[in-house]
Parts: C-alpha cells; structure tokens; sequence
C-alpha cells in the first residue's frame, strides 16, 4: 500500500490509494457540553435529504447517548473488538506515545497500533481481503436510532439509590452524554478505499466526500469499511447513500439566503438549538495539511487552543468533525473514544483563555460559514479561581467574517441584559 502522512496519529500509515488533497476540507466542532438531546439537527437532516421510500432507516446526522446508544447499535464497540482482535494477534497494542508531541504536525503524539487499513492487511475473511476492517451490521442493528437515549451507568448509592455525596468533577459515579454524529468527510475516507467501482471521491473544491450513483452497484463495501458506519444501503435503488455535507449550500447556490454567493452552513447545522456546533472550511496545502490560519475558528480550536479533538483518531480515515469532550465523564471512556489529547482539552475547555471564550460565542450565531474572527477587547466582569488558579472573564466583542471579508456577526462575551420599558411590562 502507498503511505499517507496522518498528523491525527503523527505518523506516516498505509492507504490504498496515494493521498490527493482538496483545496479547502470541510470540517467542524460540535461541543459535546452544550446538547440537550433535542433531535432537532436530526430531524432537519430527515426533512431534507431523508424523507423518501427507502430511507425510512437512513438518519446522515444522529444523536445517540453514550455509553450505551449507537446506531447502528454497538457500532463503535464491535470495530473495536475486531481491532483488537487483530492487535493481539499479532502482538500489539492500541497505544500512544504522548512523549512525541510536535505542536501543530502532531499534536497528540504518535499512535503505535494498527489503523482499519493496516490491520485489514494482517486480516483475512472468508470472503476474501479487505481493504479497511470492517464488518456489516445486521438489519435489526439498524431499527432503532434513538436505542438507550438518556440511559445512563449504573450507580450503587444509599437508601433508594441517593448518593449521599453527590456528583463532583472531574466526573461523576453516574453518567451519560449525547454524541453528535454526521458523515466525517475524511481526509483518508475507508469508504472510498474499500469501493471496487471507485464510485466514491472526494471533491476537489471543499473535500466533501460523494458516492457517484450512476457508478455504485450496492455491493456495500463502503457500508462495511466505514468505521463510522455513515454510508448507508437504500434497497429500493439498490445502492448507497451518505450525508452530503449540504453542499449547495456550501456553495453558496441559494439565492434567497446567499445573494452573494458565500457559503452557508448545512441543515444540522443551522438548526442547531443548543448551538453546540461551529461548521468551516480550512485551507489545505498540497501535502495535506492545514494550512496555518490563525483566525479562522476551526483551525484555532483544533490546532491552536486543541480543545476539540478527532472522534477515534485510531482507526486512522482522518476524520474532519471533532469535537469538545464533555467535562463530567471517566478520563479513561474520552482516552479511548478521542485520543490522548482529552485531558488538555478539557483542562482548557473549564478555564477558557481569554481568546477561547470569545471563539465559542461564535457558535450557531450565523448561517454563514465563519472565514475569520478578530476580537476587540472589553472591560472585565468578572473574577474567580478555578483549580487553585485564578481566572477573570472579559466583556469581549468577537467579530466574524464571511468568504467575501464582510463582516456576518458581531457578538459579546457577555450577553446584553434589556429592560423591557414599564409601559410595555405585560405585552408579548
């Protein structure tokens, strides 16, 4: 297989394919802190892109509760299990070496175990080779979308089952959190790697990743090698299907929203209610990398602040959704679910620098994707210690910029508190 430099695990890995890079990647941060479980994302998505004959089981965005929720049901748990598998054959283990940090080019250190694509080559099938390690799910799998939402772990307390000290951070004895999922658009897709007909391909313009209809015959290899389980099977056209990332409106083609042709954010996105999430587009150069972009939003909270981390680095496609671990569950369940980056990503999430916590309120403020912030200092209101430390928040302002360098919103850190005038006290 050819090698592919991967900055997620810090190391060069092997892909069927040579690595061929889009000009910009579509990417995000979903903040794990902020959801409520609503499904609204979700629903937005199915309205959209879902609602057909066929689909009635095809959810592109869901939000399943961890530990327990997933769908496909265990889907994470049983590529897991088949990783695992591979590592104890051949001796190895799914671990980091977190002493080889090297800033932006590899930020978590060096991944040592195997990724899907190399263990697919120590791994045969009866069915023959496989190019990304993978497994189908069975149809009962895919029944329930929402299976075990809000169910949390088991707790053993006192008298009818009250804990007679409570919950405390760094994490409670008793607990669940909601992941938010959509296709990641991989830099290094296991979908597109495991296609016999190459019916799956990245786009050039903003590396979204797309499966050519005309050219899929439904053999569900992608189904299969998708560690994510995000390419979906329709058996009333008899081939696959997967989210999209809205790309019209990425490029900006809605006229009643985009007069000027900027690109807007997509459905799950937009409709964000607990806005959790922040959609972009980073530059990528020819060898693959970011681009270094100090004040676009994404590119500061993966690269620069490093709050928002990659959703199982380990398995190795480079995924370009990531996410702000929630701050209450076991270190060891976030290690092995985001990487070893979870605790300085958390450390930085509970006490904010100053410029971090204007970037999150930037979060679901506009349908515009945000190109660049710049942030104009206020006053400061307020002051406290956190873990022994002390910190102070300020009323700053941060402005954000479309494509285009015109300015789409303006907000403060703190927000703007009105009196309603004494006439108007009971009107609505």
């Amino acid at each position: 297989m050819p090698k592919v430099y991967n900055w997620q695990i810090g190391r060069e890995m092997d892909y069927p394919y040579e690595g061929r890079y889009p000009r910009w990647q579509f990417a995000a941060v979903f903040n794990i802190n902020r959801c409520i479980g609503c499904q609204t994302c979700t629903m937005a998505c199915k309205s959209t892109w879902t609602f057909s004959k066929g689909q009635e089981y095809m959810f592109w965005n869901n939000v399943e509760t961890k530990p327990y929720g997933g769908y496909p049901q265990h889907w994470d748990v049983k590529l897991l299990r088949l990783l695992d598998e591979v590592h104890q054959k051949e001796g190895l283990t799914m671990s980091w070496d977190a002493s080889q940090k090297d800033g932006a080019r590899r930020p978590y250190g060096v991944y040592e175990g195997l990724t899907v694509f190399e263990a697919a080559g120590k791994r045969y099938t009866p069915e023959g080779h496989q190019r990304a390690l993978g497994y189908l799910p069975t149809d009962a799998e895919w029944r329930f979308p929402n299976i075990g939402e809000d169910v949390a772990t088991p707790y053993e307390g006192g008298p009818f089952g009250l804990s007679k000290e409570g919950a405390r951070l760094p994490e409670h004895k008793t607990w669940f959190f909601y992941l938010q999922r959509i296709c990641n658009h991989c830099t290094y897709p296991a979908c597109l790697a495991a296609c016999p007909r190459q019916a799956i391909y990245k786009r050039d313009e903003d590396g979204v990743v797309l499966i050519d209809q005309a050219r899929c015959r439904g053999y569900r290899k992608c189904v299969e090698a998708c560690p994510y389980k995000k390419a979906m099977f329709r058996p009333t056209t008899r081939i696959s299907e997967k989210c999209i990332a809205c790309y019209p409106r990425l490029e900006g083609r809605d006229p009643a929203i985009t007069p000027d042709g900027v690109p807007i954010e997509t459905r799950c996105m937009s409709a964000c209610v607990g806005k959790i999430r922040l959609q972009g587009l980073v530059r990528i150069g020819e060898d693959g990398e970011w681009v270094e972009d100090r004040y676009n939003p994404i590119y500061f909270l993966v690269k620069v602040e490093r709050v928002a981390l990659p959703l199982y680095p380990q398995f190795g496609t480079a995924p370009n959704v990531y996410y702000i671990p929630p701050r209450w569950v076991p270190r060891a369940y976030l290690r092995q679910m985001f990487g070893p980056g979870v605790d300085e990503a958390i450390e930085r999430y509970t006490a904010p620098s100053r410029e971090l916590l204007a970037v999150l309120q930037l979060f679901r403020t506009t349908q515009k994707v945000i190109f660049r912030y710049e942030i104009i200092e206020g006053e400061k209101v307020f002051e406290t210690t956190i873990h022994g430390k002390p910190w102070a928040m300020y009323n700053d302002t941060v402005v954000g910029y479309d494509k285009n360098g015109q300015e789409v919103v303006r907000v403060s850190v703190q927000e703007p508190f009105h009196v309603r005038p004494p006439q108007h006290w009971n009107s609505i």
